[in-house]
């Protein structure tokens, strides 16, 4: 199978946030994700549970040989690796040590109990749209093919702050 096209947002906001992507940045190379591009490390508050850290986030593009449902299963197997506590034990979008959602696989929609692509909730967070199309400018939403960019205007108005530009 040719390598595939997607895109992930990773964020943390528990211990050293910007050290917790790196690593996770090289998790996910190991497990044979190809990082082809990353954006800026944006500082943004949290949006569920105010009573939190502020996250650092970023997106990625990447290129692997994964389904779908393998690539959840190897960016779910990074998250477990570094800690991340799901379920029970941990608290429904409270605080992550890393957090890392798939938003987009080539211009494939997918919906299965499982995954859903693209994210579900991507186009309401200026923390993924931001830095998506800081390395994608051009892209467009597989479903209605309207630019990425014409999202961001409907996007709330969460505090997002740039902290490091291309830093990884």
């Amino acid at each position: 199978m040719p390598a595939k096209t997607a895109y992930l947002s990773l964020g943390s906001n528990i211990g050293e946030r910007q050290q917790n992507l790196e690593r996770a940045l090289t998790l996910l190379e190991l497990a044979g994700i190809r990082i082809v591009h990353s954006s800026s490390i944006y500082e943004t508050e949290p949006q569920d549970v105010a009573n939190q850290p502020w996250f650092l986030n970023i997106v990625v593009e990447c290129e692997t040989r994964f389904f779908p449902l393998q690539l959840l299963t190897a960016v779910q197997g990074v998250e477990r690796e570094m800690g991340r506590k799901r379920g029970a034990a941990a608290v429904h979008r409270g605080p992550r040590l890393i957090d890392i959602d798939i938003l987009l696989y080539g211009s494939v929609t997918i919906e299965t109990p499982r995954l859903v692509v693209p994210h579900p909730r991507m186009l309401e967070r200026r923390f993924v749209l931001e830095p998506l199309l800081e390395i994608a400018p051009g892209l467009r939403h597989p479903a209605t093919k309207e630019p990425f960019s014409k999202y961001l205007s409907g996007t709330k108005t969460q505090k997002l702050k740039l902290m490091l530009q291309r830093a990884l």
